[in-house]
């Protein structure tokens, strides 16, 4: 009985991490969503933490899978509305360095002092 209480208080464990994750999955959405991708970044960082922290523990029953089961969709679309709301800023920041990398060239090609002549 005493082992059973164990297993079963490892599982809560594993199950509460699973919680802790989909909550800052969700919160890093709605960071997405007004557009704050500092914090994004900032939460990410604390999610990383948390799924590196899953790794300390037991692998689940069946059960508990099943129990896990919602966890992980919520956290595979978090995920996903993430990546869909990040793409259009990671387009808008890749055009912008395109852009100072042009201008740094042309500022280089006209700024250059004039080759000498023999």
């Amino acid at each position: 009985m005493f082992a059973d209480n164990i297993a079963m208080s490892r599982s809560k464990s594993i199950l509460n991490q699973y919680k802790i994750i989909a909550n800052l999955s969700g919160k890093m959405v709605q960071l997405a969503r007004d557009n704050q991708w500092d914090e994004v970044v900032a939460t990410s960082r604390e999610y990383s933490v948390a799924v590196q922290e899953l790794r300390q523990y037991e692998p689940l029953d069946d059960h508990d899978r099943l129990a896990r089961k919602p966890l992980l969709q919520k956290i595979l679309r978090d995920d996903a509305e993430i990546r869909d709301l990040a793409a259009p800023e990671l387009a808008r920041l890749g055009s912008l360095l395109g852009n100072m990398k042009r201008h740094q060239n042309v500022l280089q090609t006209y700024l250059a002092p004039p080759k000498s002549r023999p």
